[in-house]
């Protein structure tokens, strides 16, 4: 299976900014712009992605709203597969189905369309973001590709906030895999 080096892991990270204090005080924002608008970084990512997951397989790939679409449509466009957008409550035009997650203070709802996977049960999904931190958005939108009749491969983040654990959500779900971790 295609890995990166520790060189090209740094490079990677290298391309991230961190902003202080967004969205609030405390914390440390990983902001992807960066690594997106650096050719270089953008194509040692993708090139490593399309390595690891051209063998899965995959029939689609599912992108977390919003930035897993940037990375779930250029994977899926790359393998020549489709792409399935799960998006907040509300975001998608003809018939879904929800799953609900927790918050610090209340409830969250992400949706997939009820036809997203074309009707093949047992569709072979990927899902996909950019970054991991407590788990919920990731976990329900695994939850919603098996609710679909899909079955989720495996789940795929740039960045990993390991501190914050939010794969431990995913451990009973399906398999992840992040291509950088920050402890």
């Amino acid at each position: 299976m295609n890995s990166l080096t520790n060189v090209e892991k740094s490079f990677l990270m290298e391309s991230i900014r961190d902003v202080p204090d967004f969205p609030k005080p405390g914390i440390l924002f990983k902001d992807i712009t960066t690594l997106l608008n650096n050719p270089e970084a953008y194509s040692l990512l993708m090139g490593h992605l399309e390595a690891r997951y051209g063998e899965y397989d995959l029939d689609y790939i599912a992108g977390i709203e919003s930035r897993g679409f940037i990375f779930g449509a250029a994977l899926a466009a790359k393998l020549g597969i489709g792409f399935v957008p799960v998006r907040k409550k509300g975001k998608l035009p003809s018939a879904t189905i929800a799953e609900k997650y927790a918050l610090e203070y209340g409830f969250d709802e992400v949706e997939i369309h009820i036809d997203a996977f074309g009707g093949k049960e047992g569709a072979k999904v990927l899902l996909i973001d950019d970054l991991i931190a407590t788990g919920g958005t990731a976990a329900a939108a695994a939850k919603l590709i098996k609710d679909a009749g899909a079955e989720c491969v495996e789940a795929c983040f740039v960045i990993n906030l390991a501190f914050l654990g939010g794969t431990r959500k995913l451990a009973d779900i399906t398999p992840h895999y992040s291509v950088l971790e920050v402890e």
